[in-house]
């Protein structure tokens, strides 16, 4: 597996990352713990050194998944988690976002505790919260860095203005926000300043959550507890009008000789040696998979061939319903 750095002065890390939030969270059903275990500890022989976690998903019950498959090769692995939500410890409701410096400190403890660890590779904030003044924020983990608890601060989500009022306080390592051939947002404003920065990029859903890999079409249908299920881009007429972008990229990977799959990550590779996308899986195969787009280097053509698709196509359907879209890029 090739390896990338996370920004200038971030952590080497294998060039494809494992997004952990299915195993335990999101998607339905729940697979079986024990096969899960299994699952990350065969994505690190097969190259993976970087994992991602949060609190919220579960919650808590990823962070102590990961902590028991990796503890024996905890050395060798970059581990990232997430604090800024409010949980209800008794029913696990989310109560919104929560970035105060106190508690800051306390998911800290707990995520330590369950990940079976005395340092936190990557603490990133998950949401802003507009409650709390983002320089509090990073110097916060600023002190727990210090402290050696954290050994890198990042954001997920955040808009260019609160990146860079973060950083001055203390730098940021990486930036994690969704980023795919159908979600290309960050392009406009956020992956400049990430260069200027000298922040790595973590592209979260780099699959489309499942569409772009082919897998996922117009009757395709999903379990209530399945979050896609309340997705405007995930109804039924807005999937059936993307799947236009899906056939284009199938007919690019055929030419390869490559999955929809690889060609969307190896594209992602492309665009900055910063990247560092987290596809996330529960099934060994779709893992051999999305690792074999590491070893695909899109020529000039296939650029320009997945160029003139993405101009030739108008992905439809919001990203987010309202309420969850206000949390985004502030």
């Amino acid at each position: 597996m090739k390896t990338r750095r996370l920004g200038r002065n971030g952590p080497d890390v294998s060039a494809i990352g494992l997004g952990c939030m299915g195993m335990t969270h999101g998607y339905f059903p729940i697979p079986d713990r024990g096969a899960m275990i299994d699952l990350l500890r065969s994505a690190y022989e097969k190259g993976v050194t970087f994992f991602d976690t949060a609190e919220v998903y579960g919650p808590f019950t990823n962070e102590d998944l990961l902590g028991e498959a990796l503890q024996p090769i905890r050395n060798q692995v970059v581990i990232a988690t997430k604090f800024g939500f409010d949980i209800d410890p008794a029913t696990g409701v989310q109560r919104g976002t929560n970035s105060r410096p106190d508690h800051i400190r306390a998911v800290a403890e707990a995520s330590l505790k369950r990940l079976r660890t005395d340092r936190i590779d990557l603490f990133y904030q998950h949401r802003v919260d507009p409650a709390v003044p983002i320089e509090d924020v990073a110097g916060t983990v600023g002190e727990l860095i210090r402290e050696g608890k954290v050994k890198h601060f990042g954001l997920s989500e955040a808009g260019a203005r609160t990146i860079r009022l973060a950083h001055a306080v203390q730098p940021v390592t990486a930036l994690q926000s969704e980023y795919s051939l159908w979600w290309r947002e960050p392009e406009a404003e956020i992956l400049p300043t990430l260069e200027e920065l000298g922040i790595g990029f973590v592209p979260f859903s780099p699959l489309g959550r499942g569409f772009l890999t082919g897998a996922v079409t117009e009757s395709t249908s999903f379990e209530d507890k399945d979050f896609r299920s309340a997705l405007p881009r995930f109804s039924a007429e807005n999937r059936k009008a993307n799947q236009a972008l899906v056939d284009r990229l199938a007919a690019i990977a055929a030419a390869r000789k490559a999955s929809p799959a690889q060609i969307a990550l190896a594209w992602l590779l492309s665009r900055k040696p910063w990247i560092v996308p987290i596809p996330g899986t529960t099934k060994l195969s779709r893992l051999e998979e999305n690792l074999g787009a590491a070893e695909i280097d899109l020529t000039a053509d296939d650029l320009q061939s997945i160029g003139e698709a993405l101009a030739a196509i108008t992905v439809v359907g919001d990203r987010y319903p309202a309420d969850l879209a206000a949390q985004t890029a502030r």
